[in-house]
């Protein structure tokens, strides 16, 4: 996650604020509910990067032997993978 993780809240209680100030939205829960739903959402959104540099990970662990046989960057393997990933499944980091 690009951002720690104690922004999450302030950021989810300042939109959710923001939202009802200017009346875009008309809630259906209790502001303390939606405020943590935002959160909820938000950091869901925000760890897609570290979901994803997991996965690359544990491919590239499946072919570690040959990665250190054939002496190959593994940073540039990652980031081959990774952004190989990321097209494929149409992700915005």
């Amino acid at each position: 996650m690009r951002i720690p993780r104690s922004w999450v809240q302030p950021m989810a209680r300042r939109i959710v604020e923001d939202l009802l100030r200017k009346k875009y939205i008309e809630p259906k829960v209790d502001r303390e509910e939606l405020i943590n739903q935002t959160h909820d959402i938000l950091l869901d959104e925000l760890m897609v990067e570290d979901r994803l540099n997991e996965e690359v990970r544990e491919i590239l662990k499946q072919f570690e032997e040959e990665i250190e046989n054939k002496r190959l960057d593994y940073k540039r393997l990652f980031d081959l993978t990774k952004q190989k990933l990321v097209r494929e499944r149409n992700l915005i980091l």
